[in-house]
C-alpha cells in the first residue's frame, strides 16, 4: 500500500513538473475579441495546444492592449513578445519590399491573393523579415477596404476630395489619399476611434468586420464599398525566441498558424456579410460606386503604384506581376 501510495505521489509530481514546464507565449493584435483575426488567434491557440500535448500554451492579448502595431513589432525584435498578427503592409517599415501588399487594386479576388501569398511570392516576402529579427509563420487576413466617413455619401470619386481620412502610417497610404485630393492623416488604430467621435479627422478605411466590430457606425454615417485595397495578415515570431525552440515545437508552431489561417480566411469572409448587414442595421448608409468610377478610382491610383514600384523594387513588383499573370491565364 506505501509503496503504491509513493507511486501515484510520484506521477502526481512528474504530471505537476509537466504542466509547470509549460512553455507560455504572448499573441497580440489591435482587433478586438470577436473579431475574424482574433477568431483565428483563438483556434491557433487551442491548435498549439492540443499539437503539443500541453506543453505550450498561447496567452491572447485583443484590443491593441499591449501597445500599437509598430510598439509590438519593437517587443518581437526585443524578445519581449512572442507572436504578433498585423496588416503585412505595416511590415514595410522593417522591409521596403512589403510596401507592395498595400498597393491599391492589386488583387481582384480573395481567392486570387490566397494563391499568391501562399504560394512562392508570399513566402520569399517572410523570409526578408529573417535579417530583422522576425519571423513569418503565415498570411491570415483582414480582406478588402472600404472608406467611412461622417460628412457625406460617396456616389463618385470626387465626393472623396476634402475629406480628412485617417490612414495607416506608411508612405503609400498617405500617398492614395492625396491622390483623391483627400488629406491624410496616419494615425495608430488605438486612437481612431477616439478621433472620429471628437471630429479631429472626418473618416477612416478599413474592411467591414474592423468598422463593424470596433463600433465606428456610433462615430460614422456613411460608407462606401470600394475595395480599394486587399489586405493580408503577417502572423510573425520573436526570432530571438524562435532560435531557442526545437525544430519540433516549430512545426508546430507553423503547423498551427497555417490551419488556423485557412479556418480565419472562412470565418472572415463569411463575417464580412453578417458586418455589412450590422453596419446597416446601426444607421450607417452604404453607397457602391459604379463601372465607370472605379475605372476613374483606378486611373487615379497609377501614378502613386508607379512611385511605390521604384520604392519596394523591380524585382519585387515583376514577381508579383508574374504569379498574378499565371493565375490570371
Amino acid at each position: 500500500m506505501k509503496r503504491l501510495f509513493t507511486s501515484i505521489a510520484s506521477l502526481a509530481f512528474v504530471l505537476a513538473c509537466a504542466g509547470a514546464q509549460a512553455q507560455e507565449f504572448k499573441f497580440a493584435t489591435q482587433n478586438p475579441k470577436g473579431h475574424p483575426i482574433v477568431v483565428g488567434m483563438e483556434k491557433f491557440a487551442e491548435l498549439v495546444a492540443a499539437k503539443s500535448g500541453g506543453k505550450m500554451k498561447v496567452n491572447l492579448f485583443p484590443g491593441g492592449v499591449l501597445g500599437s502595431d509598430q510598439a509590438n513589432v519593437s517587443g518581437l525584435q526585443g524578445g519581449t513578445l512572442e507572436i504578433v498578427s498585423l496588416n503585412s503592409g505595416i511590415l514595410a517599415s522593417q522591409a521596403k519590399e512589403f510596401g507592395i501588399y498595400d498597393f491599391p487594386f492589386m488583387f481582384a479576388s480573395p481567392k486570387e491573393a490566397d494563391a499568391v501569398v501562399d504560394g512562392p511570392f508570399g513566402k520569399m516576402m517572410h523570409q526578408k523579415l529573417e535579417a530583422k529579427g522576425i519571423v513569418g509563420l503565415a498570411y491570415w487576413e483582414l480582406g478588402f477596404r472600404e472608406i467611412t466617413n461622417s460628412r457625406r455619401p460617396i456616389h463618385k470619386v470626387d465626393d472623396i476630395a476634402g475629406l480628412k481620412l485617417r490612414v495607416i502610417p506608411n508612405a503609400i497610404n498617405v500617398d492614395w489619399v492625396k491622390a483623391l485630393g483627400a488629406n491624410p492623416t496616419p494615425l495608430a488604430f488605438p486612437e481612431v476611434y477616439a478621433a472620429l467621435d471628437q471630429k479631429a479627422i472626418d473618416g477612416q478605411e478599413n474592411p467591414l468586420t474592423v468598422i463593424n466590430a470596433n463600433k465606428f457606425y456610433e462615430v460614422q454615417k456613411h460608407v462606401a464599398l470600394t475595395n480599394h485595397q486587399y489586405n493580408p495578415q503577417s502572423v510573425i515570431f520573436s526570432k530571438k525566441l524562435w532560435d531557442t525552440l526545437s525544430d519540433a515545437n516549430k512545426k508546430i508552431l507553423t503547423d498551427a498558424a497555417l490551419e488556423a489561417g485557412k479556418f480565419q480566411r472562412q470565418a472572415s469572409r463569411e463575417a464580412a456579410g453578417a458586418a455589412l448587414e450590422s453596419l446597416k442595421k446601426n444607421g450607417m448608409q452604404v453607397t457602391e460606386l459604379s463601372a465607370a468610377e472605379l475605372a476613374k478610382f483606378r486611373d487615379k491610383m497609377k501614378p502613386v503604384i508607379a512611385k511605390h514600384s521604384e520604392v519596394v523594387g523591380a524585382d519585387t513588383v515583376k514577381a508579383l506581376e508574374a504569379e498574378l499573370s499565371k493565375l490570371r491565364k
